[in-house]
């Protein structure tokens, strides 16, 4: 399968398993999960065809393991914007996490701090090189620093999901570090 292929087949995963997944009739359970079989057959009969082989390459080789496969499963790992409930227990953050941004996000950021916008959750990164590549995807990006220990000590609640992204429903301005703008 080429990279191309592999792109495209994620990206409809991503698509349709975080966030529209009734337009092409499917209904995922309460924790995001649909059965293989009735993705594969929603997205055929809808002209996106892929095969059980095709699929699986999309899982195993995806970079930031978006996806999960449970027996005849599958669902996204985080970024929903339809309601889902993940089931991830609670857990104690690192010190440090970090947010791959864009400058001209800043000045919303600096008065609102991080929130969840059409998602569930604020997704944090535990090493700066990720969440460089996060900020790099819309443009030259910015990487802020979240104080999670101060948060969670504070009573945020954080969670981690299964591929290692950092959720929590918002980060207070007061929490973040900003580069120096020089």
């Amino acid at each position: 399968m080429d990279e191309r292929r592999t792109v495209k087949v994620s990206k409809y995963l991503s698509k349709h398993l975080r966030h529209q997944p009734e337009r092409i009739g499917l209904a995922l359970d309460e924790g995001g999960w649909v059965e293989i079989d009735a993705l594969i057959a929603a997205a055929a009969s809808h002209g996106f065809r892929f095969t059980h082989a095709e699929l699986d390459h999309v899982v195993a080789t995806n970079d930031k393991r978006r996806f999960a496969v449970e027996d005849t499963r599958i669902r996204a790992s985080q970024g929903h914007s339809v309601e889902v409930d993940l089931g991830l227990p609670p857990a104690t953050p690192p010190s440090r996490l970090y947010h791959g941004t864009v400058a001209r996000t800043l000045d919303a950021i600096r008065a609102e701090g991080l929130r969840p916008m059409n998602r569930h959750a604020v997704h944090l990164s535990s090493d700066r090189e990720t969440a460089t590549r996060v900020g790099a995807r819309r443009s030259r990006p910015v990487v802020l620093v979240v104080d999670a220990a101060a948060m969670h000590r504070d009573g945020h609640v954080f969670h981690v999901s299964a591929n290692g992204v950092w959720l929590t429903r918002a980060v207070p301005p007061g929490y973040l570090r900003f580069p120096d703008p020089h």
